[in-house]
């Protein structure tokens, strides 16, 4: 697929200016010069500290939350977390349940199975935590759109508070606390907290509520930083502090689930890429598979030995995970190129025995490959559940809202959804979906590489590519810096991974740039020893035999224009 290369516009004399105020290179000075940051926000974006977390009473119902908590423990009410089988959902019910219960509480937790009960609060999930006992529901990460399943609870005398980060709906359930910066009456400086961070800033709220030590709350930055990443959600003002402090913390965390996980991930740098690629699969993949307990446990146990079985089985799961993800993939690739589809705006794919806990990888996937908003769908009896990824620019969210009324339970956020409806509504969905994406994204959609400076070999050196770890973490919103390097001449280039993967080796005039194309080996056989390309890509440090060199790692590449 085409790509579209577009140089960001250059403010020299702010990145002049920049470069002088911190002692930062060239390179970092302009990256920084792109955000439009004043002098007090890249301080706080370089060295985040604790001071710059917003007070957690300006979240709406904040102050009725902890209250009403604080009553709960009080009078030894039965309290549960009804939490989300996904790594947001498990971080934050493990921060409540960890909090909470070093507070004195009585209290127990609630993942739903995302295979049987799928996301939310559901009525059958609540009457059974009324008739276990429970007085106070606390849901993480989920609940914001769940106004009849609290009328239910409601009526049988359960309190819910809500602490979600979801989209909210024109209706607010009727709880005790909503407790989500998404909420239109909401004063909060920062609205794209995960639920994680929703979770932490309740746990801050208490301490400072009752007068305890900031540092019960802070111990759990680890955590928080872990949902935080895995979310997506954008790395930015106070995720960003939640991030950075969290790193430094996980890199001697006493969660010994964590811990253990850190080391069958195999990453040696504990940083975001460890956390995206070795924990959040690992933690997913429970989820995914119907096993949503045991990421939770791996979290909660104190037990060394636990810890190291929940960690082999979240290994065996994701190995799983992994094998039927595959399989669909191709799957989903073949309806995607049929006929009828492979000109449409948007993909709109299903099959019976789809897994229902992997399609919204794969939907992530399929959008990935064709640069379309596309929803996938398992058949399941009369039913249809999926999952739905988007592309910048268009709305999901707001699309599946427009098309809400062949749906029978929808949810998420602007790049990604979930929904179920009935199978015999699919090609009505189907076609109204189409209609709508067809008329509200009338280009053709171009992936988009936003390129923050063109480099030369003068600027190949690993000092360089070290001062850009001060720009981390990297993620959505503040994504690793691409450069553009023009007239390299081709040494040598490959396929690697049976055709996966791309390696080159690339000369402008006496310095050697290896370079490294992860699901580009289909450009192996369009170029050729000699010929002179242009490349765009990360800059990056490859440690082979514990030799550093630079690396970059390529997102795209095309001919000189000589």
């Amino acid at each position: 697929m085409n790509k579209k290369w577009n140089i960001k516009e250059q403010n020299l004399d702010r990145a002049e200016q920049i470069s002088k105020k911190y002692n930062l290179g060239k390179l970092v000075s302009k990256i920084l010069s792109h955000k439009n940051l004043k002098d007090d926000e890249i301080e706080k974006f370089l060295k985040p500290t604790r001071e710059d977390f917003y007070d957690p009473f300006l979240m709406p119902d904040m102050n009725k939350a902890i209250n009403r908590i604080n009553k709960a423990i009080e009078s030894k009410e039965k309290i549960i977390i009804y939490g989300d089988y996904d790594a947001d959902g498990i971080t934050s019910t493990t921060i409540l349940k960890r909090f909470f219960k070093d507070r004195g509480a009585d209290l127990d937790t609630y993942i739903p199975n995302r295979l049987d009960e799928g996301y939310g609060l559901n009525k059958e999930a609540v009457e059974k935590i009324a008739k276990d006992g429970y007085k106070l529901v606390i849901t993480v990460d989920c609940g914001i759109t769940s106004i009849e399943e609290v009328e239910i609870a409601n009526k049988l005398g359960l309190d819910i508070i809500i602490t979600d980060h979801h989209e909210t709906l024109d209706i607010l359930p009727n709880a005790i606390a909503v407790v989500d910066c998404k909420r239109k009456d909401s004063k909060y400086p920062f609205e794209s907290l995960a639920g994680c961070g929703v979770a932490f800033k309740l746990t801050q709220a208490y301490c400072k509520k009752l007068n305890i030590n900031e540092n019960e709350c802070l111990k759990f930055l680890d955590i928080a930083c872990v949902g935080t990443i895995s979310d997506i959600v954008p790395l930015v003002d106070e995720n960003r502090v939640i991030a950075k402090l969290g790193l430094m913390l996980i890199n001697k965390t006493k969660n010994l689930g964590l811990r253990e996980i850190l080391n069958l991930s195999g990453y040696k740098n504990i940083d975001c890429t460890a956390i995206s690629f070795g924990v959040s699969p690992r933690i997913n993949a429970c989820g995914r598979m119907g096993h949503q307990e045991v990421a939770l446990n791996l979290f909660l146990t104190n037990d060394p030995f636990e810890a190291k079985d929940y960690a082999k089985k979240l290994e065996e799961y994701n190995r799983q995970r992994q094998e039927i993800e595959k399989s669909i993939y191709e799957e989903a690739t073949i309806q995607a190129e049929e006929q009828e589809n492979i000109n449409k705006s948007c993909l709109i794919l299903g099959k019976e025995n789809w897994h229902h806990g992997v399609i919204g990888i794969v939907s992530s996937k399929i959008t990935e490959k064709y640069y379309k908003p596309s929803i996938l769908l398992c058949f399941e009896g009369n039913l249809a559940k999926g999952s739905g990824r988007s592309i910048e620019g268009f709305d999901l969210h707001k699309a599946i809202v427009d098309c809400s009324k062949y749906l029978q339970h929808f949810g998420g956020h602007s790049m990604a959804i979930g929904l179920t409806l009935e199978y015999k509504n699919f090609d009505k969905f189907k076609k109204e979906f189409e209609e709508y994406v067809s008329k509200n994204l009338k280009e053709i959609p171009v992936q988009e590489l936003k390129i923050d400076e063109e480099i030369t070999y003068k600027d190949i050196n690993l000092d360089l590519v070290k001062e850009l770890k001060l720009l981390e973490p990297f993620g959505e919103a503040n994504p690793v810096p691409l450069i553009i390097y023009k007239k390299l001449k081709i040494v040598s280039i490959r396929s690697l991974s049976e055709g996966k993967h791309l390696k080159l080796i690339l000369q402008d005039d006496n310095t050697i740039i290896n370079a490294i194309g992860f699901n580009l080996g289909e450009l192996a056989d369009k170029y050729q020893i000699g010929d002179k390309v242009d490349i765009v890509g990360n800059i990056e440090i490859n440690n082979f035999n514990n030799i550093e060199s630079v690396q970059i790692n390529l997102k795209d590449l095309r001919k000189s224009i000589l």
